[in-house]
């Protein structure tokens, strides 16, 4: 119902904002553009859906060797006791279990093409538990709304993109990054639980958010404390160190346990395969109201307004030349690199936009894009209340990075 309501909205005010357009401005050809992004759209969600398959083939394929291997099922002992209060839906012995650590690993690796498989095969596993076929579960929910707020200690991509645009530094968004993510899904965390009735300052939860937190505040001080570099090369070769490792570990332990690896791998990349297929139809929808939505002009003008409305009040309007990037990240994550990549053009990859849009782009997941495709992998049509908790999160990772990059960077 949730997605049925935003997917028509999108359209409707697309339309809306061409035709006044037509009427009052004379841009006529304002029509034959949103048709053009609408077939781009199609076309490109179609792409993105078949560059899946190869990832989603590889990586199912990894999964199912160490779910044989036992290696699966003993990471999530490891966050059993966590995942016991956060999921009491979900049994201790799960197969879900696994496939969430892993996402949530990869996530933190800032490994993009890994973190996806492994959270559409999570999604696919909470499913078989799910009362309703239609209709998202709680833990379904919970698990993409974590998703959506991803911690990322190693942002790789974003020094690469700020190095190619003359950043003197393209490293000093690191710890202004890890923070906004941090205090990003806290925030998801702490509405969702509220809402699904968590216990969530249950004495366990709170030791494992004290032990990640001492992750992220420790990670945070030891690279702040590496020339720029150094803190990229070190990120970058951990961030593939561990990627490798993992892939090694799953195959030798799979091997001292004699478990057939072909065939496991080429069974898990079989549905791999089609888990990628049945994305399509749902990331296609939803990507074709997002490109109508940009190609109106629709969303330029809100934030042109937005602008008149912050200087009005005397404000500093700096921040919101970064808006577009913060709105358009919650809708799709490619416009929202464009924009991100527009803006250190423009104004300087060390400007204080060219700063928070980089930490806007590395510190969340696409909400949409991510609803779209989990919840579409398993075909759920009821999302509940997943797209108002999603979009929370991206408001409060905003306003995070607007107050960090102010604090390190006004």
């Amino acid at each position: 119902m949730v997605l049925n309501v935003i997917w028509s909205a999108f359209i409707l005010l697309a339309l809306a904002a061409a035709l006044a357009q037509a009427v009052w401005l004379g841009h006529t050809d304002i029509f034959a553009t949103m048709v053009k992004a609408l077939f781009d759209a199609a076309k490109s969600g179609f792409e993105i859906s078949l560059g899946l398959t190869g990832v989603m083939a590889l990586w199912l394929g990894l999964m199912k060797i160490g779910e044989r291997a036992g290696l699966v099922a003993l990471a999530a002992r490891a966050l059993a006791p966590l995942f016991a209060r956060l999921f009491p839906g979900v049994p201790r012995d799960h197969p879900a279990l696994g496939s969430i650590t892993l996402n949530m690993a990869a996530n933190m690796l800032g490994l993009d093409n890994a973190a996806t498989p492994l959270g559409l095969k999570a999604m696919r596993e909470l499913q078989t538990l799910n009362p309703s076929a239609d209709t998202a579960s709680d833990a379904q929910i919970l698990f993409l709304v974590i998703n959506t707020a991803s911690i990322t200690l190693f942002p790789v991509t974003i020094f690469a993109y700020r190095a190619q645009m003359g950043a003197a530094d393209p490293t000093d968004v690191f710890i202004p990054l890890l923070l906004t993510s941090y205090l990003g899904t806290l925030s998801a965390l702490a509405l969702t639980g509220a809402i699904q009735r968590l216990k969530l300052l249950d004495p366990v939860v709170l030791a494992y958010l004290a032990g990640l937190s001492a992750l992220v505040l420790g990670s945070a001080w030891w690279f702040a404390h590496l020339p720029a570099a150094q803190m990229q090369a070190q990120s970058s070769l951990l961030s593939n160190a561990v990627l490798l490792g993992m892939i090694g570990a799953l195959l030798l332990a799979a091997l001292y346990k004699r478990v057939n690896v072909y065939d496991s791998f080429i069974e898990g990349a079989k549905e791999g395969f089609q888990v990628a297929v049945g994305i399509i139809p749902y990331l296609i929808a939803m990507l074709a109201a997002i490109a109508l939505l940009r190609a109106s002009g629709a969303l330029d003008l809100l934030m042109g307004g937005l602008k008149q409305l912050v200087a009005a009040g005397g404000w500093d309007t700096r921040w919101v030349d970064a808006l577009p990037t913060g709105v358009m990240k919650s809708l799709s994550g490619s416009g929202a690199r464009a924009l991100m990549l527009d803006t250190l053009k423009t104004q300087g990859a060390d400007s204080f936009a060219g700063r928070l849009v980089s930490i806007l782009q590395g510190s969340s997941e696409t909400t949409f894009y991510v609803l779209a495709v989990y919840f579409g992998a398993v075909n759920i049509r009821n999302t509940r209340y997943a797209a108002a908790c999603g979009v929370f999160a991206d408001v409060m990772g905003f306003v995070a990075a607007v107050w960090v990059a102010y604090l390190f960077f006004g």
